[in-house]
């Protein structure tokens, strides 16, 4: 995605949300230094991240306790898996290692690490305040591809995106997805704080400016999606 088209919503997301451009910018640097020193068998391509999309179907989780349950509705196999945080963790519980895993470090980061040695593309994200956490965890894995809110660096991107999920669903349509599925999604969750709240606010809008008009985008269960005639086809479940 070109970031004078993400610009705009960036610098709205940041106005809603109190948050600090020159610490998400800061925090991309110190990704994009931690990357470069590392291993070139330790980084993964955005060749590889197009090779594991380009016109397959996507099957996007969310960490909504309602994962587990949804997984039984589809045949995993059938999908290139695109796990937000947190779900790689309920999915490698299931037996099912994530194709890619899109995080910003805040969820099960052991999980996340066996994943990634297991051949998981991690999608790490800096933004403002989870620089100690990049500095500490990012070494460790592998397989890693660096993103960002912010201005685009030549090894941390920006696919588009805010929150884990709706960032697996911008990168899932940016690699050329053929379909994409979601599951584990709750945008009305009650039990989350306010700060939460309004980051899944933010996620619904911004999945829908990615999936409006698109055709190939379904949800399961509590799931939600769109459809349209922008090339994307619709996936049965």
């Amino acid at each position: 995605m070109r970031f004078e088209d993400w610009e705009p919503l960036y610098l709205e997301i940041i106005r809603d949300m109190g948050y600090n451009r020159v610490l998400d910018e800061e925090s991309a640097r110190v990704l994009s230094g931690i990357i470069s020193g590392m291993p070139s068998s330790k980084i993964a391509s955005i060749r590889r991240l197009e090779e594991l999309v380009r016109d397959r179907d996507v099957l996007v989780c969310g960490n909504a306790p309602t994962l587990k349950g949804e997984l039984e509705q589809v045949q995993p196999d059938d999908f290139c898996i695109i796990a937000a945080d947190g779900a790689a963790a309920v999915l490698m519980n299931q037996g099912i290692v994530p194709h890619i895993i899109v995080t910003d470090l805040d969820g099960d980061v052991k999980a996340e690490i066996e994943a990634s040695q297991r051949g998981a593309v991690m999608v790490v994200h800096g933004h403002g305040d989870n620089i100690p956490i990049i500095s500490s965890i990012v070494p460790k894995l592998y397989n890693v591809v660096g993103s960002t809110q912010a201005v685009p660096l030549a090894n941390v991107h920006n696919f588009g995106g805010f929150t884990d999920g709706d960032r697996c669903v911008f990168l899932a349509r940016e690699l050329g997805a053929s379909a994409i599925v979601l599951i584990g999604f709750d945008f009305s969750d009650p039990h989350v704080n306010a700060t939460k709240i309004k980051k899944l606010e933010w996620a619904r809008k911004l999945i829908d400016v990615v999936l409006e008009g698109e055709a190939g985008a379904v949800g399961v269960g509590g799931g939600a999606g769109a459809a349209g005639d922008r090339g994307l086809k619709s996936q049965p479940i």
